[in-house]
């Protein structure tokens, strides 16, 4: 199982993000575990310097903006 955590400040862009994902792992028939992280010293943690990041299984792989559903296929699978 894929752990998916979304940093940011809980903004419109996060919570887009964090539906995005959330439809894109039901759709596939994979199971997540996803987590909004919008502690920022947390967030701070990762090294990101932009908002909302994603960050899959420890790494981050999506920095600023809403990232396509393609990107989302790609690390959920």
């Amino acid at each position: 199982m894929k752990n998916i955590k979304v940093l940011g400040s809980g903004c419109k862009k996060c919570r887009v993000i964090t539906q995005n994902i959330s439809a894109t792992a039901e759709r596939l028939g994979v199971e997540i575990e996803l987590e909004k992280v919008e502690d920022y010293a947390e967030i701070v943690s990762f090294g990101v310097m932009a908002t909302p990041s994603v960050v899959v299984d420890g790494v981050v792989v999506h920095a600023g903006g809403i990232p396509t559903t393609k990107m989302i296929e790609g690390w959920i699978r």
